[in-house]
């Protein structure tokens, strides 16, 4: 894959960059700004960008406001954001656009090598990529208006794993069940969420945004 790198941490940046050569893979860039990674994406059209959170100037949430600023101007370029901190609202601000290809990981996911180079073959080919304590964070919050309370467990269990970029056969080898099973149960949680077949967007980013939401 060709791949932006931006962070501006230069012990972390050459880090990565080293750890994706070695797997094979070609860096065309290596940024440590906002404005740089937007440059930097425009002019390669990466497979993937790996993005830091927290970059210069502001030192808040630059990385990620560069990387949607990226995606506003070419759309569906595909992110992988990396965040010291567990940060919900991030992913789905990500996801806002409706067009997937997204992924939002713990710096620490990185010291897990295949995870993370997993992660970032999945979101180059299109898929939404969640840190699985993201998903446990969610699974823990309730409100009264929860969007998802006409959910089944098993249906709520079936989104978290979305949620985490997997496949529908990745999902029925982790629940147990068959591919009919994992389909019927899919089409029941979009009925459920009022998301009936659309080609405009992408029925499976709808729901994990509505399970961000919820």
């Amino acid at each position: 894959m060709r791949i932006v790198v931006a962070d501006d941490a230069v012990l972390l940046r050459e880090g990565l960059v080293r750890l994706l050569v070695e797997d094979g893979h070609q860096v065309v860039a290596a940024v440590g700004d906002g404005p740089a990674l937007v440059a930097a994406v425009l002019t390669h059209r990466p497979d993937v960008s790996v993005v830091d959170v927290r970059m210069l100037p502001t030192q808040r949430d630059e990385g990620l406001r560069a990387a949607i600023a990226a995606r506003a101007q070419l759309p569906g370029a595909p992110v992988l954001i990396l965040s010291q901190y567990v940060e919900p609202a991030y992913a789905a601000e990500l996801l806002a656009d409706g067009s997937g290809a997204v992924g939002y990981l713990l710096k620490d996911r990185v010291a897990e090598v295949e995870e993370f180079l997993d992660a970032l073959d999945r979101v180059s080919r299109g898929a939404t990529v969640l840190d699985p304590q993201v998903v446990a964070r969610l699974l823990d919050r309730r409100r009264r208006d929860d969007p998802l309370g006409a959910l089944t467990a098993r249906e709520r269990q079936l989104l978290g794993l979305m949620a985490q970029g997997h496949s529908n056969t990745a999902i029925a080898r982790r629940l147990v069940l068959s591919a009919s099973g994992v389909e019927k149960h899919i089409g029941n949680v979009f009925a459920k969420l009022g998301l009936p077949p659309d080609e405009a967007q992408h029925r499976r980013v709808l729901a994990v945004l509505a399970y961000l939401g919820g």
